[in-house]
C-alpha cells in the first residue's frame, strides 16, 4: 500500500515538474515573440521617420537635382564645397578661396555646387547652423545665394554663442539687396528648414563627415589653397 502511494506521489511531482517546465518554456516563448515584435515595430517606424525625413523637404531654386546643394555655373569640372556657417575654417576657405571658385566659374572651367550642412548646431543654443542655412535657402530663392554666404561667414558668430538672431539674419540678407517681406517672412517661417536637414542627412550618408569638405569630381581635395583648387580644376578637365 504504502509502496503504491510512493509511486503515485512520485508521479505526481513529476507531472508538476513537466507542468512547470511547459509553464517555463511558454513564457520565453511569449517573451520572444514580444520582443520580435517589438524590434520589427522599431524598424518600421524608424523607417518611416527617416523615409519622411529624407524625402519631404522644401528645395530652394537653383538646386541641384537631388536637391543638396545650390549650383553656381556651367563648367566641365564639379566642385562640390561642404560648408556650416559656424565653422571658423569655413570662414578662412571661403575669405582665401571663394573668389578663385568664383573666377573659375566666371572662366567656363567649373561648376560649384554649395552645400551648406548643419554639422555644428551642438555648438550654439539656438541651433545656429540649421538656421543659417536655412536661411541661406531663402536667400537662393531671391537669387542672391553666394552674396548672402559669403556676408554671413563676414558675420560669422563664435561657436558656443546663440548666434545671430532670426532678425539679425535678415538685416544681413537685406544688406545684399534681398527683399525684406518676402526674404525675412521666408526665414522667419523656416520655409528651408527640411532642406538643411535633407542636406545634411545626405552629406552623412555620403560619408562627409567634416567641414570644408572640398570634391572635385567627386574627389577629395587636400590643398584648398587657391593654386591648390586652380590646379586641381585644370587637371581634372584634361
Amino acid at each position: 500500500m504504502s509502496s503504491r502511494k510512493g509511486q503515485r506521489d512520485a508521479a505526481r511531482v513529476v507531472r508538476q515538474q513537466l507542468a512547470r517546465e511547459r509553464r517555463r518554456r511558454r513564457t520565453i516563448w511569449v517573451s520572444a515573440a514580444a520582443v520580435v515584435v517589438l524590434i520589427i515595430a522599431g524598424v518600421i517606424g524608424w523607417s518611416v521617420w527617416s523615409s519622411q525625413r529624407s524625402d519631404s523637404f522644401t528645395t530652394p531654386p537653383g538646386a541641384n537635382d537631388a536637391g543638396t546643394g545650390i549650383v553656381t555655373g556651367g563648367g566641365p569640372v564639379t566642385v562640390d564645397v561642404y560648408e556650416d556657417f559656424l565653422c571658423p575654417v569655413c570662414k578662412q576657405f571661403e575669405q582665401a578661396s571663394g573668389a578663385t571658385l568664383e573666377q573659375l566659374v566666371a572662366e567656363n572651367k567649373a561648376k560649384v555646387v554649395y552645400h551648406p550642412v548643419a554639422f555644428l548646431n551642438r555648438f550654439s543654443t539656438t541651433e545656429y547652423s540649421t538656421r543659417s542655412s536655412a536661411a541661406s535657402g531663402c536667400a537662393a530663392a531671391g537669387g542672391k545665394f553666394r552674396e548672402y554666404a559669403k556676408a554671413l561667414f563676414d558675420k560669422q558668430p563664435p561657436e558656443g554663442s546663440a548666434g545671430l538672431t532670426d532678425d539679425e539674419l535678415i538685416s544681413i540678407g537685406t544688406g545684399v539687396g534681398l527683399d525684406q517681406g518676402s526674404f525675412g517672412g521666408c526665414v522667419k517661417d523656416q520655409t528651408y528648414r527640411t532642406w538643411t536637414e535633407h542636406v545634411t542627412d545626405q552629406a552623412s550618408r555620403d560619408t562627409v563627415t567634416g567641414t570644408p569638405t572640398i570634391l572635385i569630381n567627386g574627389k577629395p581635395v587636400e590643398d584648398r589653397s587657391p593654386e591648390g583648387l586652380t590646379a586641381a580644376v585644370a587637371a581634372a578637365g584634361k
